[in-house]
């Protein structure tokens, strides 16, 4: 999630103060998922029909796309109110094309470096549905020498059996916990299934099973906050005293309950102008600092460095290869880009016939997978000069010349001899100003 407000799917840059309107998202990939056609396809099948170029990292994304609910504010691929035997087909499913997958030449004798378990919910499945699921896919993969194994939780789907069999049967690694926010009346507003006091009761069973790192979400700007909630939510968070903790802007993509009745109702945004949110992000970084967080991104705070590494999203940032599994999902592999198909009954179907479920895909250019690798890794505040002439042979400063020097003289970013470096309202800011590093024909199309 977060930010990158648009109004008509342009990239102009946004007014102060101004309003968080329909259009507006979070940059995770380039050149934009819109630009990914199903014509690609044999291209990307070649590469993963090839034995790998290099030692690449390699990844696994697994989607779990089931939720209690949907919150008004999510855009991703989710279904709510599944049957049992739903829930076991596609758990099947996911098992089945991840055997497929681990007979990809591309895979080589790599192993997985990172796994990463999101949805939906992850955690809506029962502690005996991850026993089996972790069971089928040793099967055919392992990842007990990876790096970090994340897995999304939502509060109200957690018990003290299913934390244990997260820790001890998944071996995870990093748990992220999406509380959002501590107020009841907030969550309920913007749709969220579960109330504070689950996240209390399911916070004891996440401290005594000793997960190396737990990870708190919350969300800038979702519809109703005020000051003091905000505030109240901070202190909370530090009185937790989590590893690391992500804070995401609140975007208004089309695909969204809020943005469907914002258009069909022709009503005014109910969501905190962008501002309004910087300013909340940037408190919340100063109380975490002098409460001894680091600033590790435009998102995440993190307790103690040494302890705490994002595998999963250093490694992805760089350009490492990403298997992703399950419906809709967006994977990497051998420097092409694709999306496995995004209806349930086409990708069921496509398993259940034996074939990859694969939906579209992208075959960028050197130059535009150096955009993808410097947009992304942006988010951190700061770029290495020496790094990209190394990798792409390209001073990303002369090439982009007109563009930086704009940003220093807004206050957003510093030019020195070995980096670039964002400000404070930079990093606030780094989804809305990364569009203006894309290449002409991708500044003004739909992102999705």
């Amino acid at each position: 999630m977060t930010t990158a407000s648009t109004q008509d799917e342009s990239r102009e840059k946004q007014p102060e103060g101004s309003k968080t309107e329909v259009g507006s998202y979070f940059i995770s990939n380039y050149p934009p998922y819109s630009q990914w056609k199903a014509d690609s396809l044999d291209d990307v099948k070649q590469r993963m029909a090839s034995a790998p170029t290099s030692e690449n990292p390699l990844g696994l994304y697994l989607h779990i796309p089931f939720c209690r609910k949907r919150c008004k504010f999510c855009y991703f691929k989710v279904f709510t109110d599944v049957k049992a035997q739903e829930v076991q087909r596609y758990v099947d499913a996911l098992c089945n094309e991840i055997s497929m997958v681990s007979q990809l030449p591309v895979m080589g004798d790599r192993p997985f470096r990172f796994v990463y378990f999101g949805g939906g919910t992850p955690s809506f499945l029962s502690p005996k549905q991850l026993t089996k699921l972790a069971d089928r896919l040793r099967e055919h993969i392992t990842w007990d020498g990876a790096e970090e194994v994340t897995f999304e939780c939502e509060p109200g789907t957690l018990s003290e059996t299913k934390v244990k069999t997260l820790r001890e049967q998944l071996g995870v690694t990093r748990l992220s916990l999406g509380i959002e926010n501590f107020s009841d009346k907030l969550l309920e507003e913007n749709g969220r299934a579960h109330l504070s006091k689950q996240v209390f009761s399911a916070w004891e069973w996440i401290e005594a099973a000793q997960f190396p790192n737990v990870n708190i979400d919350l969300i800038s700007g979702m519809v109703g906050e005020t000051w003091e909630n905000w505030k109240d939510n901070i202190r909370r968070t530090i009185d937790m005293s989590p590893e690391s903790v992500t804070i995401y802007q609140m975007e208004l993509p089309f695909n969204t309950v809020y943005s469907a009745d914002i258009l069909g109702n022709k009503i005014q945004s109910p969501v905190a102008d962008w501002q309004t949110k910087r300013d909340w992000v940037s408190y919340a970084f100063d109380e975490m600092t002098s409460a001894g967080y680091k600033v590790s991104s435009a998102y995440t705070l993190v307790k103690d460095t040494g302890k705490v590494n994002f595998s999963y999203r250093d490694n992805l940032w760089r350009g490492a290869d990403l298997l992703a599994t399950g419906i809709a999902s967006f994977g990497h592999a051998a420097g092409a880009h694709y999306q496995n198909l995004p209806h349930m009954e086409q990708y069921l179907g496509a398993i259940e016939g034996g074939e990859l479920p694969l939906g579209r895909g992208f075959v960028p250019t050197e130059h535009q997978a150096l955009i993808r690798e410097m947009i992304l890794l942006l988010k951190r505040g700061f770029l290495e000069r020496e790094y990209f002439q190394s990798q792409f042979g390209v001073d990303i400063v002369e090439n982009w010349k007109s563009v930086w020097e704009g940003y220093v003289e807004e206050g957003l970013a510093e030019i020195h001899p070995d980096e670039v470096k964002l400000t404070r309202e930079g990093l606030l800011r780094v989804d809305s100003m990364l569009p203006a590093f894309f290449e002409p024909e991708h500044q003004n199309v739909r992102y999705t």
